[in-house]
């Protein structure tokens, strides 16, 4: 079992973003930008592209929300989003708001953020996907 599917079924605490019956967005601990959040299959799947077509389909249109409300929450010019997938063998799609083309740079040293602003930004992107699924 990868650590995003302890994540998911709830043995590890996560910083929720947004969830559906088949996805789950939340906050990356060592994020590149305020606001980066990973969005991860509930299925464990290795690969992104072992994931069947309409299951891709499916995940890229809620990283799709999720961006939205990222943006919503923390307005910036763009969302960017990153499929690496090297780390951790769990499917994932990395979106970080962008105000720069730099801030998408994972070699940068990461942010290191108070447990209370990780709330308060999965708080205020949670609040934004769930607003505009209403």
């Amino acid at each position: 079992m990868t650590i995003f599917s302890k994540i998911v079924a709830g043995e590890i605490p996560s910083y929720k973003c947004a969830e559906n019956d088949e996805f789950y967005a939340f906050l990356d601990i060592s994020p590149v930008a305020q606001g980066h959040t990973l969005v991860v299959p509930k299925r464990e799947v290795d690969y992104l592209f072992d994931l069947a077509d309409d299951e891709l389909s499916r995940m890229v249109v809620f990283a799709k929300q999720v961006a939205a409300a990222i943006k919503t929450a923390f307005p910036c010019r763009k969302v960017g989003m990153a499929v690496l997938g090297l780390e951790v063998n769990h499917a994932h799609i990395h979106l970080v708001p962008l105000k720069t083309e730099g801030d998408m740079d994972f070699r940068k040293p990461k942010l290191e953020l108070a447990p209370e602003v990780m709330a308060d930004t999965a708080a205020r992107i949670l609040k934004a996907f769930e607003a505009a699924k209403n």
